[in-house]
């Protein structure tokens, strides 16, 4: 009898023993296929990118696609241990299913700017280094993420939008073309020189180092207002040169017409008197 209930606990720790050390190799193996899956991961990343700049891809689109191979590579690379361990497959990837529905739930709001950020680096109606206008934002595009677009101001402020109310509202490109044309209105009296006074403003353009020769500038009457003419000069200018235009060259306007002696119109009435 006691040899019996030896040679069964002799059995149960020897059985015990077996499993404990195949288990102990399969976890050997998954770790060593772990830390050597990721360094051929960050390998295959580095050739990726590599390859991005040599065939020059677009920098708007390269974080993305970069974090999408990595995401993919690393599920797969987690798939294949789960083998090795032991786990089915198929029942680790609809753990992994799982977990994404149940993320999705948690971002559900994240979830939208992610597929409006999608949507902006397909469709490309922007990209960094643009000047745009969008949700009270005016600069330059910085960074365009998955789920928000940076913006810089002209005030160097640092505006972060999210890329779901982006693509919800207007946008609007001032980069698409390659420059851009400024209005600047002005006014003269009635009885004035028009010719004259639009003379000294397109010279003012032709001799603004900002203001591009071709589109050429252009000068007109815009409205005939209550008070006196209002002319408009319209100089084409790239982007980076916006508000040097906007600010200096409409000062250079005023004191050219000021030293011409054109005076600025001033309200006034005609009364006639009846006996």
């Amino acid at each position: 009898m006691g040899n019996t209930i030896t040679d069964s606990l002799s059995k149960f720790y020897d059985a015990i023993a077996v499993g404990i050390g195949d288990w102990g190799l399969k976890l050997v193996g998954a770790l060593a296929a772990l830390i050597i899956g990721f360094w051929i991961i960050r390998m295959i990343m580095k050739a990726v990118s590599k390859a991005f700049e040599t065939r020059h891809v677009d920098e708007t689109l390269r974080p993305f696609l970069l974090t999408l191979i990595g995401f993919i590579l690393k599920i797969v690379l987690l798939i294949s241990i789960a083998g090795i361990v032991g786990i089915p497959t198929a029942s680790f990837a609809a753990l992994i299913a799982g977990i994404g529905i149940a993320i999705g739930a948690a971002f559900n709001g994240s979830l939208g700017h992610l597929a409006s950020g999608v949507m902006l680096l397909i469709f490309r109606p922007f990209k960094v280094g643009d000047l745009i206008k969008t949700n009270d934002a005016f600069g330059f595009v910085k960074e365009i993420s998955v789920f928000v677009t940076v913006i810089e101001t002209f005030q160097n402020e640092t505006v972060i939008v999210p890329n779901g109310a982006i693509t919800a509202n207007k946008i609007t490109n001032l980069t698409k073309i390659g420059n851009l044309r400024i209005d600047m209105p002005f006014g003269i009296q009635y009885g004035t020189d028009i010719k004259k006074a639009k003379e000294i403003v397109a010279d003012v353009l032709k001799n603004d180092k900002n203001v591009l020769e071709t589109p050429a500038a252009r000068v007109a009457v815009n409205n005939l207002g209550a008070n006196g003419i209002e002319l408009l000069a319209m100089p084409y200018v790239d982007c980076e040169n916006y508000w040097d235009v906007y600010w200096d060259t409409r000062q250079k306007i005023v004191e050219a017409l000021g030293e011409a002696n054109y005076e600025a119109p001033f309200a006034q009435r005609i009364v006639t008197m009846k006996q």
